[in-house]
């Protein structure tokens, strides 16, 4: 996730930053389009949602922006600073608009709303602004904007879930996949602006996500993430047999696809995660046992404050649960330091709920005043930067020392590892994650392993952020 302070847990993996499309197809379409994503993994997901659209309206991908006809931005609005490197980026396309007169810039995803008139008048710096519900309309758009008109629709919508659409995989490794299967939201959290940038909740048809996910196996993709901003919430109903299909049965209808198809999934409210999810999770070998489980903070006044709907005891009580459904499960968080009015008891309590989850990994980031959101609008922004970055690096130092514990504890056991490609660091290794979501390299060896292949793997050593073992015969 862009902007978050992470810990480097995933540092073998693909990290959640603006990524283009490497596809050599540009020269098969009449025109070319050029992507960046910004920010948590359904902007990627739209952004391949998006690449459909453009390649049935003739646009085919390329990776330098120098050569594209279209230049999009998809963008995050979940900190500062991530706005301030939309805006830079905007400053270096406008430059090379220059260059190439033709040019169309857009940008699309959380910021269109909120910032759309200083994209788009005060600043001048694209031609089509498009928020997160109005992608289909992109052709229309662009047609507006080749005119000269500034083309906008930031409209939200009850309804659309482009369950019809089938993604372009952009910058895919082939093996794991995103599948979207449900958008907006319906938690108030007080610092979220996604309520108000991505709409209400709305779910997927479930035989659409079904569908999708047996059309990526049968194309060899071993590994699919469902997606959504609270997938516990997930409930659609079948018509024709007068059924609900919760979340807990929508991951089972996927795992029973096949053995060899692994599924996580992400991101869990800790309030909605239900026993049902647990207990399906653990009647499936193919389910992976890993949840991210946003605990935000470890205090029940500031869980309060920021609307989360549970207290330090309940989430204790639901880490204890998890464990005693799934002793091996892995778990991550997300950690906010410095939320309004938070004295130095809270972030104790924080730190020492940590202690207790040991997490496998968080992402953590001091707070940011996101405008438009209740807490903009109801409490003042008063811990000061300083203490703010102060408590983030205890965090980090906390959650470092958890993670390399967590790491050691596997160092001696055998793991089921899903092989994504090769090391990043030596080309001589392979990478790949355990169930619990950890990164693990092996040496390549006589055992003729290849991309999307399974391996048990005997692990020998650890770093923070790595698992590092021998393939068992």
């Amino acid at each position: 996730m862009l902007d978050f302070a992470i810990n480097k847990v995933h540092d073998e993996a693909r990290q959640g930053e603006a990524f283009a499309p490497f596809k050599n197809d540009a020269n098969e379409y009449r025109k070319k389009f050029y992507i960046e994503s910004y920010g948590c993994q359904m902007n990627f997901s739209d952004s391949e949602i998006v690449a459909s659209i453009l390649h049935e309206n003739g646009f085919g991908a390329t990776g330098r922006f120098e050569e594209a006809d279209l230049v999009l931005l998809n963008t995050c609005s979940i900190r500062e600073k991530a706005e301030q490197t939309i805006r830079n980026r905007l400053h270096i396309f406008k430059q090379q608009k220059r260059n190439k007169p033709g040019m169309l810039i857009g940008v699309l995803g959380c910021m269109a709303e909120r910032l759309k008139e200083k994209f788009l008048e005060e600043e001048k710096l694209v031609d089509m602004v498009v928020g997160p519900d109005a992608y289909r309309t992109l052709p229309l758009l662009i047609e507006e904007a080749e005119t000269g008109q500034k083309a906008v629709n930031v409209l939200l919508s009850r309804e659309e879930t482009y369950a019809d659409i089938s993604p372009v995989r952009l910058d895919s490794n082939g093996v794991t996949a995103f599948v979207s299967i449900m958008r907006g939201c319906n938690n108030m959290c007080s610092f979220c602006v996604v309520p108000f940038t991505r709409g209400r909740e709305r779910s997927r048809d479930a035989y659409s996500i079904a569908n999708e996910c047996k059309d990526l196996f049968v194309k060899g993709y071993k590994e699919i993430t469902l997606l959504g901003q609270n997938v516990d919430s997930y409930c659609w109903k079948d018509e024709q047999r007068d059924e609900i299909i919760t979340f807990a049965k929508l991951l089972e209808k996927v795992a029973l696809i096949d053995p060899l198809l692994r599924v996580r999934f992400s991101t869990s409210h800790p309030k909605d995660i239900t026993e049902e999810v647990l207990q399906t999770m653990s009647r499936h070998e193919n389910i992976c046992k890993y949840i991210h489980l946003p605990v935000q903070s470890g205090s029940t006044r500031i869980l309060q404050l920021m609307n989360r709907a549970y207290t330090r005891e309940w989430y204790m009580a639901k880490i204890n649960r998890i464990r005693e459904v799934m002793p091996d499960c892995g778990i991550s968080s997300d950690i906010i330091a410095g939320f309004c009015t938070e004295t130095t008891e809270d972030h104790q309590d924080t730190l020492s709920l940590m202690e207790f989850a040991k997490y496998d990994m968080s992402y953590m980031f001091f707070y940011s005043e996101r405008p438009g959101t209740l807490a903009a609008r109801r409490y003042k922004d008063d811990v000061g930067e300083a203490t703010k970055k102060s408590r983030l690096s205890e965090i980090v130092k906390l959650q470092n020392r958890l993670s390399h514990q967590s790491n050691s504890n596997d160092v001696g056991k055998e793991f089921k590892v899903l092989i994504e490609g090769n090391s990043r660091k030596d080309e001589n290794q392979w990478m790949g994650r355990s169930s619990q979501n950890k990164v693990v390299v092996f040496p390549k060896n006589a055992l003729h392993f290849k991309k999307g292949d399974y391996a048990v793997v005997k692990i020998e050593s650890c770093t923070g952020a790595t698992l590092i073992g021998k393939a068992v015969d």
